[in-house]
């Protein structure tokens, strides 16, 4: 029994080797890949929101604690856009409700490589909301994050997964 139990440390510390040390403690004389190299994306700036609603109230616990948008906010982000004839539709895409404490309107999106103004419609009950469209990695058919503030103004079930038309422009 001693054996076997022998056998299998020296087997399992066998199997570390040093892959995983390696990645706390690199070479001291390696240095460190640029980010293009690495395949990953700098940050970009975001487009000036379009919202300046205040973080909610960490004690927040109601879709109307957590959406502090203003009435004013809200109106704006229902209006028409300015420019009807310049948006393009980019496409549809399934949203689910994103981070609730972020507040403002915004679409995190992979239909878009760059930050951008646009517009999503929720087909089900027509109405739409201007937004803040939000670069995220994946392919064009991957979902997509929208805020609590726009997912109330465009009446669509926080609970549901509702598929929305995206346009930027306008």
């Amino acid at each position: 029994m001693r054996a076997v139990w022998a056998i299998t440390v020296v087997l399992g510390v066998a199997a570390c080797g040093s892959a995983p040390f390696e990645a706390i403690a690199p070479d001291r004389g390696a240095k460190a890949a640029p980010a293009a190299a690495t395949g990953q994306t700098r940050p970009q700036a975001r487009p000036e929101s379009l919202s300046t609603a205040p973080a909610p109230n960490p004690a927040a616990r109601t879709a109307d604690e957590f959406d502090t948008t203003s009435d004013e906010e809200r109106a704006a982000a229902a209006a028409a856009p300015a420019e009807p004839a310049g948006e393009r539709k980019l496409g549809e895409t399934v949203a689910s409700l994103g981070d609730p404490a972020r507040p403002g309107f915004w679409l995190e999106t992979p239909l878009v490589s760059a930050p951008a103004k646009g517009r999503v419609v929720y087909p089900a009950t027509g109405k739409s909301a201007q937004v803040d469209l939000i670069p995220i990695d994946g392919p064009a058919t991957a979902g997509s994050r929208i805020s609590l503030a726009a997912m109330r103004l465009i009446e669509a079930p926080l609970t549901d997964l509702p598929t929305l038309e995206v346009y930027t422009g306008g």
